[in-house]
């Protein structure tokens, strides 16, 4: 098969990149943004500039270019750039004098420059001189993850939009849709760890399914495969730290933890679940008025077990159980023990009675 074949079909197999959103009606989760950019096609208010700001893997650069379509502005007058390996004064100037010559074929050239906040001063500063002065035929879309590098005179000259992560109800779902579409079959409890996994990003979601599927020979995606394949803990380890934590059992917890290492469990994803149903049990107590937006999120085991949890005696002791698992989180970034931080962490909260 010719080179260019092969890269097509790679492309294709690519989950984030095949089931990318060519549409508002398909974009997920950022329905507020949705909303304004269309009512400003629809009326001609459109600005010379805007900034999408958010996480990872939230749509940024997908509505971009959903956004330049809708507005008519072809291939031929659609340019992107990447700052974090063009970030200096020559590639912003090239940008901005290409940016005064007339488009193609649209009535509009739009301009997509991602991860925004890692130009360099000077480039920013380039930047912002054709953004106080912008060519009527332009548009600047700028997206990033960091808002807070982005200088105060950029920001002023924008319009800015918060995209923010997607639930996990809305993860879950997409899950769900995407196994389905690509021939497999998938329970709640599977699609949940998934979704779960993906920590808020759909592009983290769609790759964390795809290894799934690669790995699989079958077309069943069972909760077994997915924890063997991700290194997530089984639920009911994970379920029982959880209980140990509340009932301050440090010996069962370090035995569980133990248990889980010799599975070969990934460290990171078990101390990230961890604090995932901690949170939950925690909001579950302080803040019932949520209970059943919380519940519905989740498969009936899940569910089950956060309720039966949210009233224990011990749940005021949470927040320092977060804290200590978070720092723990880190640290296992570095650990040489990769169970190690949340040894520690166990025997810090647990260890002091």
């Amino acid at each position: 098969m010719p080179r260019h074949q092969r890269l097509f079909k790679m492309s294709e197999f690519v989950l984030y990149r095949k089931y990318r959103p060519k549409s508002f009606s398909e974009v997920l989760g950022q329905e507020h943004i949705v909303k304004t950019l269309s009512g400003a096609i629809k009326h001609d208010k459109l600005s010379h500039a805007y900034l999408f700001a958010g996480p990872r893997g939230t749509g940024k650069t997908s509505i971009a270019r959903i956004f330049a379509r809708e507005i008519g502005t072809s291939q031929n007058d659609l340019y992107e750039l990447d700052a974090a390996s063009n970030n200096g004064v020559d590639d912003i100037r090239s940008l901005c004098d290409g940016a005064r010559t007339l488009p193609f074929e649209s009535k509009k050239k739009v301009y997509i420059v991602d991860e925004v906040h890692m130009l360099s001063k000077g480039a920013f500063n380039a930047l912002l001189k054709t953004l106080e002065e912008p060519p009527a035929h332009v548009i600047f879309i700028l997206a990033t993850t960091e808002l807070n590098k982005v200088p105060d005179t950029i920001i002023s000259r924008c319009q800015i939009f918060n995209f923010k992560k997607p639930s996990h109800s809305v993860l879950r779902e997409m899950v769900a849709a995407v196994a389905k579409k690509e021939g497999y079959t998938i329970d709640d409890g599977s699609a949940d760890l998934v979704a779960l996994l993906g920590d808020g990003s759909f592009r983290d979601t769609h790759g964390t399914l795809q290894k799934i599927i690669s790995a699989l020979a079958g077309k069943k995606i069972s909760l077994k495969d997915v924890e063997d394949i991700t290194g997530a803990p089984r639920v009911e380890v994970l379920q029982g730290v959880v209980r140990s934590i509340l009932d301050k059992n440090l010996p069962e917890a370090l035995k569980l933890l133990r248990q889980s290492s010799k599975d070969n469990i990934d460290n990171r994803v078990f101390i990230k679940m961890l604090i995932h149903s901690i949170r939950l049990i925690l909001l579950l107590k302080f803040a019932p008025e949520i209970k059943d937006d919380i519940l519905g999120e989740f498969s009936p085991n899940e569910a089950k077990f956060l309720a039966e949890h949210g009233n224990h005696k011990n749940v005021v002791g949470l927040p320092g159980v977060l804290r200590e698992l978070l720092t723990a989180y880190e640290e296992t970034r570095w650990s040489y023990i990769g169970e190690l931080p949340l040894e520690l962490a166990l025997i810090k909260i647990l260890g002091q009675n």
